[in-house]
Parts: C-alpha cells; structure tokens; sequence
C-alpha cells in the first residue's frame, strides 16, 4: 500500500519531531541532581521528588545521572512542572525499576491491584520525562498469581509528555490514564520504546505515540501472542490513542499479535475505545483480523481503524477497517493534544 498521507508527510514529520522543544512555564527554575554513588543531592528518585514543595510554581528539572534505581517513584497531583532527565548519553543508562504485580500482596495484606502495581505514577500535570528507562521486571514464570498484570508507568496527569524513554513490562505495560471516564487527560510521547505482551498499552486517556517503537513480545504461542492495546475511550472523547509514523515490532511468529481490543471497565458499556494506527509500519507479526473482542464486548462496537500503513502485517481486509482520507484530516496529533486549552507540545 502506497501512504495517502498528504497534510503532513512522515519523513518530515521526522524531521519536525527531531527539532520539537518541551518549554517549561515561565517561573524560576530549579535544579536536583538524583545520583545513585552519592555525588548528587539525592540518592534516590523519590526522595528528589519529595523535596519540591506541594503546590509549587517552579519548573523543576531533576537530573538522574546513570544508574540503576529500584523502587516506586510517584509524582503526585500535588506536584506540577517536573521534568525528569536522565543525563547519561542513551535512555538505556537511567533506569527506575521495580517489581510489583496486581495479584502480589502488600505488607497490609492487600493486593496492589493492576493500577496500583506501577512502577511510576504520574499524576501531576505537566510532567516531562526523558531520556530514560521505566520498567516493571515481575517475574512471571517465578510465582503463580491469577493477576500478573505488571504496570511499569501509570500516568493520570494532564499534558504529560514522555521524549526518548523506553517503558518495559509484559502484561499491562502503559495504563494512560484518567481519574474519570468524563475527564480527559493526555499524554505525548515521541521517539520512544515500549515493549510487552498483553494489553500493553490500555487506559481511558488520550495518547499520541509519535515515531518510536511498539515492540510485542513473544508468549511462546503458535496462534496468540497478545493485544497491543486495550483501549476504554469514553463515548463522550472523540480521541483515544493515535500511532503515528510508528514501527510495530516483535520476536513472536507471524500473524499472532493482535492490534488491540476492547476495554470495558466494571461493564461500562459508555467506554468505546477510539484506536487509530496512522502512517505506521507493521511487521510480520500482526494479524490479518487484528482487532478481537474483550469480555464479552465486540470489537466492531468500538472506534477502531487504520489509515496509510505499510509493511508485510499492513494487510487490507474486511476485518481491517480504513479511515476515510476526507476523515482523517480530523484526526491528527495536534488534534488529539489540543483538548479546551488549545495545548500544542509538537513546535
């Protein structure tokens, strides 16, 4: 298939993403260095975090030298205007990691839960994060839980941006979050990796994955090897989750990863998830009928659909719904980010 793209073509979308500035509000800036031998001001990422002041004005910049930081690390609500930069020379240098799964129990005697088994919680709005690495490294051949789900970042703040990350997990690796259906928060993020299995990147926010790499990994399976999103998009948001110009990888057989399915939280039939792939090269893993039904919901009742894909799994069918070029004119990034604020992160 030739791309029909014509309002802006991907090579300079490329071009134009390379150059893209992530402004920080106009108030006084302050920095904290995050250094695992002890040369910065902290050793550990939370404890950069907790030391800015709830309800502060300042743009604050965190710089996590290379290194290896295990535990959770929550920005809350509270907390806005945080950017954290790892300062080494790749994203494969700063890693914030930690292990939880929905099914594991807590020193309390709870579970986690699937939302609350976050490695990273992003819950304040205008956070920046770049050049790093965010992973949830649960086991799952080492115990034996009905619920793996294993969230390495959960982000519920509005106007996020991820630039240059790389975001690691199996199942549920990405939740794009919301606080409520009826509220809409949205998430940028360019020139990034996320990898994982099943419902890898799923959540009622509204995304813009731009360049970069979704890369499905394997569950061994000769039919089935996972959904790469599980969207909930409210009736009410035109937008959910947009690909564009992004590569779709994987180490599984051909046709077995399905393109997504969708996610009706607690029964909510008002959650029909919007998913458009755009200009995106699919590998050889992808399903001929890749889109599926979820709990009992039909995947045709939701807003999925495909517009200018290439590569051996960009297959055109009846199982494969196309958006209209006249349509897609509508459905573009800075369309998604725009929201009632008019936010354009894409300069």
């Amino acid at each position: 298939m030739s791309p029909r793209d014509r309002l802006v073509p991907l090579s300079a979308c490329a071009a134009l993403t390379a150059t893209l500035l992530f402004a920080p509000p106009a108030f006084a800036a302050t920095t904290i260095t995050v250094a695992a031998d002890g040369s910065g001001n902290y050793t550990t990422v939370q404890a950069a975090v907790d030391s800015v002041a709830a309800g502060n004005t300042t743009a604050v910049t965190i710089n996590i030298k290379p290194g290896t930081y295990r535990g959770v690390v929550t920005i809350p609500a509270t907390k806005p205007y945080l950017t954290l930069v790892g300062t080494g020379t790749a994203s494969t240098q700063s890693v914030i990691v930690e292990g939880h799964a929905a099914g594991q129990t807590k020193s309390d005697g709870s579970t986690y839960g699937t939302s609350g088994s976050a490695t990273v919680f992003v819950n304040a709005n205008d956070t920046v994060i770049r050049n790093l690495t965010m992973s949830n490294d649960f086991n799952e051949a080492a115990y034996n839980l009905d619920a793996e789900q294993a969230v390495a970042v959960n982000t519920s703040g509005d106007r996020v941006q991820f630039d240059n990350v790389r975001i690691l997990g199996n199942q549920d690796t990405l939740l794009v979050n919301s606080p409520s259906a009826s509220t809409v928060r949205r998430l940028y993020v360019r020139n990034s990796y996320v990898e994982g299995d099943v419902d890898f990147i799923f959540g009622r926010g509204t995304m813009v994955f731009q360049n970069g790499t979704v890369h499905s990994l394997t569950r061994g399976s000769s039919s089935n090897n996972g959904y790469i999103t599980a969207a909930a998009t409210d009736i009410n948001n035109k937008f959910g989750y947009l690909f564009w110009g992004t590569t779709l990888t994987s180490n599984a057989p051909a046709k077995t990863v399905y393109l997504g399915r969708p996610w009706h939280p607690s029964g909510d039939v008002n959650a029909r998830g919007q998913v458009l792939y755009r200009g995106v090269s699919m590998g050889a893993h992808i399903r001929d009928d890749p889109w599926t039904d979820m709990s009992g919901f039909s995947w045709k009742d939701a807003r999925f659909s495909e517009y200018s894909s290439t590569g051996a799994g960009a297959v055109v069918n009846s199982n494969r719904p196309q958006m209209t070029a006249s349509t897609a004119t509508q459905y573009v990034p800075t369309a998604y980010l725009a929201g009632s604020d008019g936010w354009n992160p894409i300069r």
